[in-house]
């Protein structure tokens, strides 16, 4: 829930690379009376210009649903729910038609982040305080200019891993003679911010130094420093091949990520694990600070509206019935069943990142079959107070980076440079584990020793770790290995489903109830043997397990004709193509057509 003030940017009324013309821009009445000079005037109104950049991080086209919640899917661990549209289930089945809306709106809101950021950076070092002023007037101003360098960054970073090649002014429009600026090179644009991020994290302070909330501080600025290095160093499809390729200098940007990591890991009393992984959602649910600091960066909501709040737990997580105590909400994110069954049975991470269950009318959890489990970590009757009625809106934070994606992203690194895990890597490893089989940690199995397989263990502990966070299908492009998921027949996606299928040793159906006096869900047997039935059936519901991957009328629609759900899954995906966004007829239409598009659209 946001912790500060909602305040809309009080400057000028900004021209958008992305979509406003200067015949349009000419035509826009100002949001304000305010001009620059006014708004970087004092500290106080230099802080409530740096909340407006904040502001384009929220809401609906923001962090709120649109690129959290419908850009990262389908993957190999989720899909969008139901058949094709040319909304949010075109962007999942990977059809990306140019009449998109749902790929417009969020692409000129984070050019308008850009516009805000730009303007901040520019002026706030030109403040008389900014030199001259008192010690605390100073720090604050230093603290506002590093933050507006990382948020600015942040845009960047989603633009150039949704569209690639983008526009990227660093100076504010007023200072441009020319509004349609051409694609920048993303490497040179990585580099950049690369730059402005090791500036920026020697402007701010460390999470224990300024009162909590959600502004940037200096883990956040040095994890997000380490991810961008990490995709600046990974493949992307390029414009010029139209392939997907990995510079040779990549390991430059490897041994980035390393160090700022590494820097992190030795500022326990900042960051570190919780030792629960349940807590961390349900801290985010209850709008409890987490005293061990594992959230780096979140995005604050709050308001209930559309600009400034988040549909997480609404549009996503379990389904909930209307009439029920909690209000209506979730079922947009299916859980693919492969994905449930990639975690151990004593993982602690598997029951709050998939929820087996609905919630009905009468308050009751119910089961649901194979293919109807949804996503967990926002998830509607875990907040406090609970928000009954039909408010679409929950206030929930978008999680950005965590300390377990820190030690990952280290013992990546560190395996990549080396030619193979050190005794570091492997402990970075492994403590993320551990948390995982807290209790069983005798049982997290050997961990590999060579490079590949190290890897290869990376690979899975991030899929397992950081399910639904908008981050797998983009550590798959980088990895190039997004291809290898989702190519239709061939894709490791529907093979690994057509093996739980036909394997006899996984429960065909299972059977649930509520327990006497309770409204929680029980499950008869175990989701890893063949399927076991009660004594008595009765009190009992059975629901197709396995057998909902083997029905014949399991179908989704994908525009003219229906397919079985196993082949729906990212059903368009095409190599060297799906790996990006297209830019939209709209866009191209406000660039004159001067915009390349990008490859196969």
């Amino acid at each position: 829930m946001k912790r500060y003030k909602n305040i809309a940017f009080v400057c000028l009324a900004f021209v958008v690379a992305s979509g406003i013309g200067c015949k349009k821009y000419l035509t826009i009445e100002p949001v304000s009376a305010i001009g620059i000079q006014e708004a970087f005037s004092s500290v106080n109104n230099a802080t409530i210009s740096l909340l407006g950049v904040y502001d384009e991080l929220q809401g609906d086209n923001g962090y709120g649903i649109r690129i959290n919640l419908y850009y990262p899917y389908d993957t190999d661990e989720g899909m969008v729910s139901g058949g094709l549209d040319n909304g949010r289930r075109g962007i999942g089945r990977y059809q990306n038609l140019l009449t998109n809306s749902e790929l417009n709106n969020p692409f000129n809101q984070l050019y308008r982040g850009v516009e805000k950021a730009n303007l901040a950076i520019e002026q706030i070092p030109k403040m008389q305080q900014y030199t001259n002023g008192t010690a605390a007037e100073q720090k604050d101003l230093r603290r506002l200019h590093g933050e507006a360098l990382t948020l600015r960054a942040q845009f960047y970073f989603e633009l150039i891993r949704n569209w690639g090649d983008v526009p990227a002014p660093m100076t504010p429009s007023y200072t441009n003679t020319n509004l349609y600026t051409q694609r920048a090179n993303r490497d040179s644009t990585y580099d950049k911010l690369l730059a402005d991020l090791a500036i920026a994290k020697d402007l701010v302070p460390w999470r224990t130094e300024v009162p909590r909330n959600e502004r940037i501080t200096k883990g956040a600025v040095k994890a997000l420093r380490a991810k961008l290095a990490l995709f600046r160093g990974g493949y992307s499809l390029r414009n010029e091949s139209k392939t997907m390729e990995r510079r040779p200098d990549y390991l430059t940007y490897y041994q980035i990520a390393r160090d700022e990591c590494a820097e992190l890991m030795d500022r326990r009393d900042q960051h570190t694990l919780n030792p629960s992984f349940e807590n961390i959602w349900r801290n985010v649910s209850s709008f409890t600070y987490d005293p061990f600091g594992e959230i780096l960066f979140e995005v604050g909501a709050g308001g209930g509206n559309s600009n400034s709040d988040s549909r997480m737990g609404n549009y996503n997580g379990p389904s909930v019935n209307g009439a029920s105590r909690f209000g209506p909400g979730g079922g947009g994110i299916m859980a693919l069943p492969i994905y449930f069954y990639s975690f151990d049975s004593i993982d602690t991470r598997r029951d709050v990142t998939v929820t087996t269950y609905q919630i009905n009318a009468d308050n009751r959890k119910a089961g649901r079959a194979l293919t109807a489990l949804t996503d967990g970590k926002y998830r509607r009757d875990w907040r406090v107070p609970a928000l009954p009625g039909s408010a679409l809106n929950l206030g929930y934070n978008w999680v950005m980076i965590r300390f377990s994606d820190v030690l990952l992203m280290y013992a990546e690194a560190v395996n990549e440079i080396n030619g193979g895990p050190t005794a570091a890597a492997t402990a970075a490893f492994t403590e993320v584990r551990r948390r995982a089989f807290r209790g069983n940690e005798s049982r997290i199995g050997a961990i590999p020793t060579d490079k590949g397989g190290f890897f290869n263990a990376i690979v899975n502990e991030r899929y397992l770790e950081f399910g639904f966070e908008a981050i797998r299908k983009y550590d798959l492009i980088r990895w190039n290995l997004l291809a290898a998921k989702m190519l239709p027949n061939t894709g490791e996606v529907r093979s690994r489903l057509r093996e739980l299928r036909d394997n006899p040793n996984l429960p065909q159906y299972m059977y649930w109830r509520n327990p006497a006096g309770s409204e929680d869900i029980e499950w008869y047997g175990s989701f890893y043997t063949p399927t076991q039935t009660p004594p008595s059936t009765t009190g009992w519901t059975r629901v197709n397990w396995r057998e909902d991957l083997i029905r014949t009328n399991n179908t989704l629609n994908v525009g003219a004709t229906s397919v079985h759900y196993i082949d729906a899954i990212g059903y368009f995906f095409t190599p060297n193509k799906s790996e990006l966004f297209p830019f939209t007829q709209t866009t191209l239409d406000a660039y004159r057509q001067q915009l390349v598009q990008n490859p196969g659209y």
